[in-house]
């Protein structure tokens, strides 16, 4: 009977929500041996050990240079430079992927970085976070029933392709593959702006002159709208720098909807109100059903 795992030594380059989570998940499936813990604070990922999330605290050329595997879990502006880093260690057997949640910035980065290697590089996003941040954060349970989404180069084997794919079945995700240009475009619209929102309506409500009592007032509804604003400024930066443009186009997509309500309210236009709202909870609540 072969007990080898799926992933010998797994390297984790950022050791919080995302990468902490990975390796818990592949712990409790019994789907990886050693781990490797990658990061810019010794704190931190001495407390990703404390916690049974690594098992060793290595830098990017030890980590390239033995893992099986390496996921890049770290902020997108931050992945050249480690890219680069990596390469002259990597050894031809390695497979990198990455966390991140725009992909044709980092497919640029890892073929810039890794030069030759980049066909070793398989691009990955879950499409699973919360506003908790930091190995305290991880969960063996996050990616259960939670979408990833690969975006794989041309020149992936189709055995790298495989294994990044079950390794994150093993998490419990439910794993589809598109294009990164379509990736980028249609998280644009589903998670990259409404961060964006959530970041803009606290900065206006934290900006009036009676902001305390606001938030002292404040109930479910603002909670639950304003809960992503507390995820991290540094990596939402990153995001929405690097899908600008399709950001961008997003935004300006739901300005127009939004006027059309302010029209129709300073008009007293009751009906194409109504019409308006409507519509947005029969899909709303459509979407809840599936």
């Amino acid at each position: 009977m072969n007990n080898k795992p799926l992933i010998p030594v797994l390297a984790v380059f950022g050791v919080g929500l995302i990468g902490g989570s990975f390796s818990a998940a592949l712990r409790r499936a019994g789907q990886v041996g050693k781990v490797l813990g990658v990061g810019r604070n010794r704190a931190t990922l001495e407390q990703a050990r404390a916690l049974g999330l690594i098992d060793e605290v290595v830098t990017p050329a030890e980590a390239a240079a033995s893992a099986d595997m390496l996921l890049l879990s770290t902020p997108v502006g931050a992945m050249r430079k480690l890219l680069a880093d990596m390469a002259p260690h990597l050894r031809d057997e390695a497979i990198v992927t990455d966390g991140g949640s725009t992909k044709q910035d980092v497919i640029a980065a890892a073929r810039d970085g890794l030069g030759e290697r980049a066909s070793q590089f398989v691009p990955g996003h879950p499409i699973a976070g919360s506003e908790q941040s930091g190995p305290q954060a991880a969960r063996a349970d996050l990616y259960e029933q939670r979408k990833v989404i690969l975006t794989p180069l041309p020149e992936n084997s189709e055995d790298d392709i495989a294994l990044v794919r079950s390794a994150w079945e093993a998490c419990g995700a439910c794993v589809s593959q598109m294009s990164a240009a379509q990736h980028d475009l249609v998280l644009a619209s589903v998670s990259h702006l409404p961060h964006l929102l959530a970041f803009a309506y606290m900065g206006q409500v934290a900006g009036a002159p009676d902001a305390e009592l606001r938030l002292r007032t404040a109930g479910g509804g603002f909670r639950d709208f304003s809960r992503i604003a507390g995820s991290s400024p540094e990596m939402w930066r990153d995001i929405l720098l690097a899908n600008r443009d399709a950001v961008l186009d997003e935004l300006q997509a739901v300005q127009a909807v939004q006027q059309q309500i302010a029209d129709a309210m300073r008009t007293d236009d009751a009906e194409s109100l109504l019409a308006l709202l409507t519509r947005a909870a029969e899909i709303r609540k459509a979407w809840d059903g599936r």
